[in-house]
């Protein structure tokens, strides 16, 4: 009887790990989740700053998903409740923003985190080039 509560409980634990090998950490120890096959979140330890969601959805987008350098990544959602996470500051990403329900906005310039707006993952890493310490 003991051996089978023991064996139960190692495989509860077992089933929880899957999700834990699924993150990505990033610059800073930013975690980054998929949210289903077209969308990724970004979750940053603290509210986060602006370039560490970029940051951070680049590393993503290039290292995990195989991206190009001058493939664009798009805003799914703007800063909100985490749905991977529960947090309360997250971003949603897309390599494909039709897939994701979003239409891609067209323009260059990107004002914080609207459906649609985008970064080549060649400038998303530029924003993870971090300001020496004083």
């Amino acid at each position: 009887m003991k051996n089978l509560i023991i064996t139960a409980a190692l495989l509860s634990c077992a089933s929880v790990m899957p999700a834990a090998a699924d993150t990505f950490v990033a610059n800073r120890g930013v975690r980054v989740l998929p949210v289903n096959d077209f969308v990724y979140e970004v979750v940053p330890g603290r509210s986060g700053g602006t370039w560490e969601y970029w940051c951070a959805g680049a590393q993503y987008a290039r290292r995990v998903l195989g991206a190009n350098w001058t493939d664009r990544y798009y805003v799914v959602r703007g800063r909100d409740v985490s749905v991977t996470t529960g947090r309360r500051s997250s971003v949603q990403f897309s390599l494909h923003p039709e897939q994701a329900g979003v239409p891609p906005k067209t323009g260059w310039l990107s004002l914080g985190f609207r459906p649609g707006e985008s970064l080549s993952v060649q400038q998303g890493y530029g924003y993870c080039v971090q300001a020496p310490a004083l």
